[in-house]
């Protein structure tokens, strides 16, 4: 009798293994307990999920690693690839962040150099930004060391996250870098409204990213894309509170990759300092920002609900900097500029805009005068303003504008 229980158990035992991998759809799961993880929010768990990772990683075939129920902090940690197949990163507890603001490091999680990547599940990642909002000063000078963003992706190809949330990222909440064929789906990112720097998700130096089905509420950019982001697709995005959806900022630096191939459709903006926002440094170096879709956008009390802004200056010593370039046609000539962006924008729409606006001039194209933006289009564009007395307005500068369908706010004088 006591055998027989004895085999049952081990049976059951069995059948219960057999059972989560085919939940998780593998016969091949590293749950991070299992590597000395403690999961009572007070011990580093760093070095039990990098082995947990590293042998998965190893291993011959598509992997888990598992990070099971519980609360486990984790300090600052790369997960290095590549690997010998695709690794999923199932995440049902909670990840959590030292309380050190860890001013001066660039990442808290990343993944390096993985081809093959799915990080999912119910549970969230927790940077506990709170304790580096207060020591970063990085809205008032370039000259500042940030925090390190929550979650990197740099140099990942085929991946996917979804399902997951992050919560009070230190600074950027998803970073991506270097990337290509990158899929975001049903994440969540949340910080305070005054929060500084917690971008949902950041892209730049990419190429095919989607991001879909999500929900956005930070202290800044719900998305942002930086230079070098190439056929990018934002789709049912709700964003808010926050500074919008924006392209930018580009031209900060000589030798940017140029951005082209963006499409925003299908999403909603609610209580923001901006809505949509092509940004770039003034003065700036060249490069070109082309080919860029902006359609079927709700706006909900937004503010600067359309906004191209060549004049990009948050901190007070930028307009009176200058900078050296060489043209490429020139080589051994140096061309002095000052106070002008040279971030030629081109082929630029705005489709289908409908909804409210926080202030009185609700569509703002303030393009370069050294570059004039070329090929700008509105097409059917309904915003009005809080209100009941008063229209809005628009305010534009060195644009070649095309409008088509409604106008409201009316057209800039031709």
């Amino acid at each position: 009798m006591a055998l027989s229980l004895l085999y049952l158990s081990h049976y059951l035992s069995l059948f219960m293994l057999v059972s989560t991998s085919s939940v998780l759809g593998q016969d091949c799961v590293f749950n991070v307990k299992d590597y000395g993880a403690i999961p009572d929010g007070e011990a580093d768990n760093s070095k039990a999920f990098l082995t947990a990772w590293s042998a998965a990683c190893q291993a011959k075939q598509d992997c888990t690693v598992l990070i099971p129920d519980g609360t486990f902090i984790v300090n600052p940690v790369v997960f290095q690839g590549p690997c010998n197949g695709q690794i999923t990163f199932q995440i049902d507890g909670v990840v959590m962040a030292p309380t050190d603001p860890c001013i001066g490091l660039e990442n808290w999680v990343a993944f390096d150099h993985v081809n093959g990547l799915i990080v999912q599940g119910q549970g969230l990642f927790d940077g506990q930004g709170a304790s580096a909002w207060e020591q970063t000063n990085c809205k008032k000078t370039l000259d500042c060391n940030a925090p390190p963003s929550s979650i990197r992706f740099n140099f990942v190809t085929t991946a996917t996250i979804q399902g997951i949330t992050s919560l009070n990222s230190k600074f950027f909440h998803f970073d991506v870098f270097g990337s290509d064929d990158v899929t975001f789906a049903n994440v969540k990112a949340t910080a305070p409204a005054d929060s500084p720097n917690t971008d949902g998700i950041h892209v730049g130096n990419s190429n095919r990213v989607t991001i879909t089905d999500s929900n956005i509420a930070t202290g800044d950019d719900c998305v942002s894309l930086g230079p070098g982001s190439k056929n990018i697709n934002v789709t049912r995005v709700n964003c808010g509170p926050g500074h919008g959806i924006s392209i930018g900022s580009l031209g900060r630096q000589q030798g940017e990759e140029d951005v082209r191939g963006i499409t925003v459709r299908n999403c909603t903006i609610s209580n923001t300092e901006n809505g949509v926002r092509i940004k770039t440094w003034a003065p700036s170096p060249p490069s070109t920002a082309s080919d860029v879709t902006f359609q079927d956008i709700i706006m909900n009390n937004a503010d600067n609900p359309i906004i191209i802004d060549q004049k990009y200056c948050p901190h007070d010593s930028c307009s009176d900097q200058a900078f050296y370039y060489r043209p490429l046609i020139f080589p051994y000539i140096y061309i002095y500029m000052q106070g002008n962006s040279l971030v030629q924008l081109s082929d630029i729409k705005f489709i289908n805009i409908q909804g409210s606006s926080s202030a009185k001039t609700a569509v703002k194209l303030q393009c370069s005068e050294s570059v004039p933006c070329q090929d700008i289009e509105l097409d059917t564009i309904n915003i009005t303003y809080h209100s009941d007395n008063e229209e809005t307005a628009s305010s534009c500068s060195n644009a070649n504008v095309n409008y088509s369908g409604t106008q409201n706010p009316p057209p800039c004088p031709q």
